[in-house]
């Protein structure tokens, strides 16, 4: 079973001749025919392309020319990354008919390296939001459970990697957004250090926080996509000055004596549940050689309002552009220059998006910068800082990546709850580590639950160490959803 496989498989069995890349292709795409219309990860599917790609490298394998790192590998692109000639929605209504002029950085690499890109998937509008549930064009299912949300804004990346409609994906993670999604449909998530993988070509919510990364069903194939959109971009003014590492090969140690931190005064609130999950993969981490120690995160009780404000005010700035002039919406009621302006932005945006705008607008504006926006950034400094002096005790950070588990659609209203969601994974962002979410263990109905662990700045090849021998320790990452055995 071809879906079965994963994307360092599939690679590695059309090198030997015992898969070509028409079959892998065709495979997964009758399975996007046979379920996405119950999951809604897509919106749209390049079949023609994706065919096409396929036979062209099963030519290059039949004239022996040399092939990628991804050869043969299906891959789902997040709609707000670019695909020359492809149309860039954002799940916004604003944007349903823009045709994107170039390839994201992280595109033209994918391809480079023979990467077979099968279509776009749903996310929040902008990628603001925690639920998938502010798409304007889809929902998106969560496949353990058809009545809970995937998580987001990467719900529809995380739900097709989940589903086995591709063995990969690109997401993009401002706060949250790619661990979050991925703790609830129980696959790999990687949010790279900020700087890692070039932004160009992303359609920017806030430029200081967000990042692109991979989802997989294991930490090998997501350590395989780092190595290949891991790289320096000189089209990014944020790009670190670094290659891309041999993650895969680096990972492969033992964790005996690494140190793990555990901010227990942030967890105490933690519901029995997933605190149970969390206690047992310490457990699990332990017995593997490591040793657990207490650190102080307190400072991270002020995350929530700091990436609140910060966050917005930086998609006010960025989604300014988005005035019916240029590109995308323009309202056909509009007469006037303001009314272009004013029209086009209502008619195009949804309630969360303006929501942000709005609050962003307001923490900028003349009277209240220097008491909110201002303010905000030292507290985003003193966060660094703590991470810094925790790194000092401990090789890594671990705790839950939620709260709880995937709920039910429709079921939070009150904004504040829904924001409350991304409490352990925005302080990452405010800080840019990197951070991953690995499958680890199941809630009492069988929703999946992450573990969450967290590197200093530049150190993927440690987290991708200590995750790595906590999978193969154990087996939740190799679950399925019913819907899709």
């Amino acid at each position: 079973m071809i879906h079965t496989l994963t994307a360092c498989e599939i690679k590695d069995k059309f090198l030997k001749g015992d898969l070509t890349a028409l079959a892998v292709t065709e495979a997964f795409l009758k399975r996007i025919d046979q379920y996405d219309s119950q999951i809604g990860a897509f919106l749209a599917v390049y079949k023609e392309r994706a065919i096409e790609k396929a036979k062209q490298l099963d030519k290059k394998r039949a004239l022996g020319e040399k092939l990628g790192k991804l050869a043969a590998v299906p891959m789902a692109i997040k709609d707000n990354i670019h695909i020359k000639e492809e149309i860039s929605t954002c799940a916004s209504k604003f944007l349903v008919n823009y045709r994107a002029p170039f390839d994201a950085t992280v595109v033209r690499l994918l391809e480079e390296e023979d990467a077979i890109l099968l279509g776009k998937t749903n996310m929040d509008e902008f990628a603001m939001g925690s639920s998938n549930e502010s798409s304007a064009l889809q929902k998106t299912y969560n496949p353990w459970n058809l009545k809970c949300t995937p998580g987001g804004s990467s719900g529809g990346s995380a739900a097709a990697v989940a589903g086995r409609l591709c063995p990969l994906a690109l997401g993009s993670d401002t706060g949250g957004s790619i661990r979050l999604p991925a703790s609830f449909c129980g696959v790999v998530g990687f949010k790279p250090t900020y700087g890692r993988v070039s932004r160009y070509g992303l359609v920017a919510y806030a430029s200081s926080l967000d990042q692109i990364g991979p989802f997989a069903t294991n930490t090998r194939d997501a350590a395989l996509v780092m190595e290949v959109i891991g790289k320096h971009c000189d089209k990014d003014s944020t790009s670190l000055p670094a290659e891309a590492d041999d993650y895969l090969t680096k990972m492969n140690k033992d964790i005996k004596g690494k140190k793990i931190g555990v901010p227990w005064h942030f967890l105490d609130t933690l519901a029995a549940e997933p605190k149970k999950v969390f206690n047992n993969s310490l457990e699990i981490l332990k017995s593997l050689g490591a040793e657990i120690v207490e650190i102080d995160l307190s400072i991270l009780k002020y995350s929530l309002p700091v990436y609140y404000i910060l966050a917005t005010a930086e998609a006010s700035t960025n989604l300014a552009r988005f005035d019916g002039v240029r590109y995308g919406h323009r309202s056909s009621r509009a007469q006037t220059l303001d009314e272009i302006y004013d029209f086009s932005k209502s008619e195009g945006f949804g309630e969360e998006v303006k929501q942000r705008i709005l609050l962003g607008t307001f923490v900028l504006s003349s009277g209240y910068q220097q008491a909110y926006y201002k303010k905000a950034q030292k507290i985003r400094t003193l966060i660094i800082q703590s991470y810094q002096e925790a790194f000092k005790r401990c090789d890594l950070v671990a705790s839950p990546v939620s709260p709880f588990a995937a709920f039910e659609i429709g079921s939070i209203k009150d904004p504040i709850q829904m924001y409350l969601e991304d409490i352990y994974t925005i302080g990452i962002n405010l800080a840019g580590l990197p951070a991953i979410s690995i499958p680890a263990g199941f809630s009492a109905e069988g929703k999946p639950m992450g573990l969450q662990l967290i590197g200093p700045q530049k150190d993927e090849v440690g987290v991708f160490q200590v995750s790595h021998a906590f999978e193969k320790a154990t087996s939740y990452h190799m679950h399925m959803p019913e819907l899709v055995k």
